[in-house]
């Protein structure tokens, strides 16, 4: 059950359960506390490839989650929600102690909504209209006043701008197989021409294909997987100089502008502000 006067919490357990089932409200709804039993440390945790019923719209307020699809990768972090599709295949590779909160979409609520995973950012009126959900008492049927605020809270959620967190993925064997060696070897420092080469393409070729299938050229493509990883660096606690060497960056000021290009401010204040390293 979730949150009513005379109701207990809906338990992680309750609300994962749900994920799976199609009938009963079109929105459910876990919002988590600071207590020890709503925060679970999972250091770093991978859950393979599944999907779900529902469409589900989370949240967390510190650690990061890493969601991969067949079409791309997207980071999640503090303070921003994800968004992904019923039934759509993803894999989660969760850093750090993890609380927050979740919602649970039918496919109907989901309509109109991405058809893509994505990264949002959170307006003060979603925050709190998630909390008015999450005291709705578990029923199949909505009030007239209830179903007013679902289509408030899911017009705030079409409207929510699209956070820079996306990495697609090529489809291209030969430039798939050019992503994943950045991916593996982010510090590579060859040029565009040498690697095209190595994989079957000329540099050409390699730009007007990598453009038309992630519109990205290959140069912001590299930038924003070396913006991913370190992400997802900086959430295991690694260092910034660490993660700079790691990713081929000269010193670490060179890659510190990066990131305040990125987020708009440095690492150590992001995730300071945030409460996000592990």
């Amino acid at each position: 059950m979730r949150h009513t006067h005379d109701t207990a919490p809906m338990t992680k357990e309750a609300f994962l359960e749900m994920c799976e089932r199609t009938d009963g409200p079109p929105v459910v709804t876990f919002w988590g506390s600071h207590s020890a039993e709503d925060r679970t440390h999972m250091g770093t945790r991978e859950i393979d490839w599944h999907a779900h019923r529902r469409g589900q719209l989370f949240c967390i307020a510190n650690g990061l989650i890493h969601i991969r699809t067949a079409h791309g990768s997207w980071m999640l972090p503090p303070l921003r929600a994800g968004w992904i599709p019923p039934g759509m295949m993803h894999k989660l590779t969760i850093s750090g102690a993890l609380f927050g909160w979740g919602i649970l979409l039918t496919p109907e609520a989901s309509a109109g909504l991405p058809d893509r995973p994505c990264v949002m950012g959170i307006s003060d009126l979603l925050q709190s209209l998630v909390r008015r959900v999450a005291e709705w008492p578990l029923e199949a049927t909505l009030t007239p006043e209830q179903e007013r605020l679902l289509a408030v809270l899911l017009d705030e959620v079409r409207l929510a701008p699209d956070e820079p967190l996306h990495l697609p993925m090529p489809t291209d064997p030969r430039l798939l197989r050019l992503a994943l060696r950045l991916l593996e070897t982010p510090d590579d420092d060859r040029t565009l021409d040498v690697l095209t080469r190595d994989a079957g393409l000329s540099e050409r070729t390699a730009r007007r294909l990598f453009a038309a299938e992630t519109g990205l050229s290959v140069t912001q493509w590299r930038q924003q997987a070396r913006l991913t990883l370190a992400l997802e660096r900086l959430a295991k606690g690694e260092a910034v100089a660490e993660v700079a060497d790691a990713l081929g960056y000269a010193t670490p000021s060179n890659f510190i502008a990066m990131f305040r290009r990125a987020f708009g401010e440095p690492p150590a204040r992001y995730f300071a502000r945030r409460g996000a390293a592990a």
